[in-house]
């Protein structure tokens, strides 16, 4: 494992420990949550398999998307910041691929160019929920999109800018360094306005929680300290990404995104999907 971390600008104790999180979320996956990545990450790149292709996981987190890379055929290369984040993705490379020589990880920063530039380029370039929490999004979008080959994809998601965001991102600030009963009463807090607000809107909170993983194979606790806890954070808007990935000379190929909302209960992710030029990046 390739141990090329820097200095982001950002210092450790302010940052969310999403490692340790994913750790916890291991506990909990089974087959039919790893069914349900594969399959969203299929509908995503509008692909049934991944055979021949070379796939780099940037922000690997609990390490579930690279598995059902892998599982699709993709050569993968598992990288994070974080050194749990890693571990995560090696636990389950053990798991089920044990001793796999096509499946590789790193440890370092996609704002570290010296690290960037020695991964080399890939036919696909994935990064679900990661860019926006490196402090420099745009600079890390860019530092992502240079590791797609010329005519590859660059696939990932980024936090939906609403009304809320400023307020989102004085709470994670504060909850990235809170005591951990601090942030379990948070989570509570969290989990029973929004409870409160399915009730009145007449919708089955139990429901929507027991099948919460039919949509990527996550788990709503976890995601819900995720989404509490997820600084640095920063969002935009689909024309923003568009404007900027114009820029860096990529083509649009699909974006599933929402209608603006306030974020009262948070953002979900819009997910863009990029082809990269000959010249781009």
């Amino acid at each position: 494992m390739n141990e090329h971390r820097r200095d982001t600008g950002l210092a450790d104790n302010r940052r969310f420990a999403f490692g340790d999180n994913w750790r916890k979320f291991l506990d909990r996956l089974d087959e039919p949550r790893v069914t349900k990545a594969e399959q969203s990450l299929k509908e995503l790149l509008v692909r049934d398999d991944l055979h021949g292709l070379t796939f780099l996981d940037i922000g690997c987190g609990s390490g579930i998307f690279s598995l059902a890379a892998r599982r699709l055929g993709a050569r993968v290369h598992s990288i994070d910041y974080d050194p749990a984040a890693v571990e995560c993705a090696l636990i389950l490379q053990q798991r089920f691929y044990t001793g796999d020589n096509q499946w590789k990880f790193g440890c370092g920063s996609i704002l570290d160019a010296d690290f960037v530039g020695s991964l080399g380029t890939f036919d696909i370039v994935y990064s679900w929920g990661v860019l926006h929490h490196t402090g420099a999004m745009y600079q890390a979008i860019e530092q992502a999109a240079s590791r797609v080959k010329p005519g590859g994809l660059f696939a990932f998601a980024l936090y939906r800018k609403t009304r809320f965001c400023f307020l989102w991102t004085h709470e994670k600030r504060w909850y990235a360094n809170a005591s951990p009963w601090e942030q379990r009463s948070a989570d509570a807090l969290f989990t029973f306005f929004q409870r409160l607000a399915f009730m009145l809107r007449r919708r089955d909170f139990k429901q929507y929680v027991a099948n919460y993983q039919s949509v990527r194979g996550m788990d709503y606790a976890t995601d819900v300290h995720d989404w509490m806890g997820g600084y640095p954070y920063e969002s935009a808007r689909p024309s923003e990404v568009l404007e900027f990935m114009d820029r860096l000379e990529f083509e649009h190929i699909r974006s599933n995104t929402e209608p603006y909302s306030t974020g009262i209960f948070g953002s979900g992710c819009d997910e863009h999907v990029y082809r990269r030029g000959a010249r781009g990046a």
